[in-house]
């Protein structure tokens, strides 16, 4: 008889142990379900001595952890640095991202193996799933996250995972190193960052725009106060001084949500210095630009194709916060308070900053914000056009002679 089986036989086992014992299903690589699949596997060893039991070796073993102490079949596709993403369209086709490249798995799983291992992972996260909110979004230990969508919506359990090992850098610096970057466009962003300038970072998806965010944050100042709205934790400052608040779903009675706008809103009442937003997509970025505009710093992503298209961008989600939002309100507010664009997309497997925006005065309609290129090319190769952004004296007032910086 194959070790096949004998993975069967005392998953079987173990499954009726937890029940017994009550264990919470937990986390992967939780500690109590190691033990008991230790135990379990020590007493299976005993028996087999015995006889009319199926082999168990070293990879059953430990198929057998990732099964019941880990995330079932897909822990293997989660440990691999080399793998980006996961998603699973319906069991028997689960696909994973390499350098941004999709591609097919050999791995089949059943249903109840999909839904268990959700489960788990949202057990960690302390979310939940059900038919009335077929939608949810989480965060695994390794900051790896999660979206997952189940039935009535499709027809088979979707569930995605973006891991984070692309968020290879912390600093601007190292965004040189990895040519994503040119030093000259490095040193201005940080002196923008560090004068109090307020950055938006745009892009497709899987551009860089988490990373690029990550590393703007490590420029500002270790005394001021950071403070940051993301509807699931990703932003990973390293900052000293930092207050990270994320949304939350509503309960089974579709009450308790607290949406990206009530977060938003809320730190303009903890001291920010700088408020951080991971993401606008909707009416959120009307009180991100209200929060800007009442003289805290800050920064935020958008998804975009170009830097110019992220600033019609920003002056037309506010109008979705209600009727009596008037466009040329927004627009002038945009102008006011948004200082740099900041472009990134991917180029072959790396992800670069392609334009860097300063911010003007609003056009002649004034339903929309003007725009200078600061920086042009791709990469290691962004260059200085001579443009220089609007409040260039916040430089001076720190001491940081601009020009010579950039030439």
């Amino acid at each position: 008889m194959s070790s096949s089986r004998a993975v069967e036989i005392l998953e079987e086992e173990l499954r009726q142990l937890v029940q017994r014992r009550e264990v919470p299903l937990g986390p992967a690589g939780d500690p109590e379900l190691a033990r008991l699949v230790d135990e379990a596997v020590a007493d299976y060893r005993d028996r087999f001595l015995l006889g009319g039991l199926p082999t168990l070796d070293d990879d059953a073993v430990e198929l057998l952890h990732h099964r019941i102490a880990g995330f079932g079949l897909l822990t293997p596709l989660l440990e691999d640095p080399d793998i980006e993403e996961i998603w699973i369209n319906e069991p028997g086709r689960v696909f994973v991202a390499r350098s941004g490249r999709p591609e097919l798995t050999t791995l089949v799983m059943t249903a109840d193996e999909v839904e268990e291992v959700v489960e788990r992972m949202l057990a960690r996260a302390g979310r939940r799933l059900d038919r009335s909110q077929p939608f949810v979004d989480a965060r695994l230990p390794d900051g790896s996250r999660l979206h997952v969508v189940i039935p009535p919506v499709t027809d088979e359990w979707s569930v995605n995972i973006r891991k984070f090992v692309n968020l290879r850098a912390h600093t601007v610096e190292e965004l040189v190193r990895l040519n994503s970057l040119s030093p000259p466009a490095a040193r201005f962003l940080d002196a923008s960052i560090r004068v109090g300038l307020n950055v938006v970072v745009a892009g497709a998806v899987g551009a860089g725009k988490t990373t690029l965010l990550n590393c703007l944050a490590g420029s500002v100042p270790a005394g001021e106060r950071i403070v940051t709205c993301e509807e699931v934790f990703e932003l990973r400052t390293g900052r000293p001084d930092v207050v990270a608040m994320q949304c939350r779903q509503p309960n089974l009675e579709g009450e308790g949500a607290i949406t990206l706008r009530d977060l938003v809103r809320e730190s303009l009442r903890m001291r920010p210095d700088r408020i951080v937003v991971g993401e606008v997509r909707g009416p959120e970025a009307l009180d991100m630009l209200l929060a800007l505009n009442s003289g805290a710093g800050g920064m935020t992503s958008v998804h975009a194709t170009s830097a110019r298209e992220a600033l019609r961008k920003l002056t037309t989600l506010p109008l979705l916060a209600g009727e009596n939002v008037d466009r040329q309100f927004v627009a002038a507010t945009v102008a006011a308070c948004v200082d740099l664009v900041v472009f990134c997309r991917r180029v072959d497997d790396t992800r670069v900053v392609t334009e860097i925006l300063a911010v003007g005065e609003p056009n002649a309609d004034g339903v929309e914000a003007t725009a200078g290129l600061v920086f042009e090319g791709s990469g290691a190769g962004l260059r200085w056009t001579g443009e220089l952004p609007r409040r260039a004296e916040r430089f001076a007032e720190s001491g940081i002679d601009l020009q010579a910086m950039l030439t």
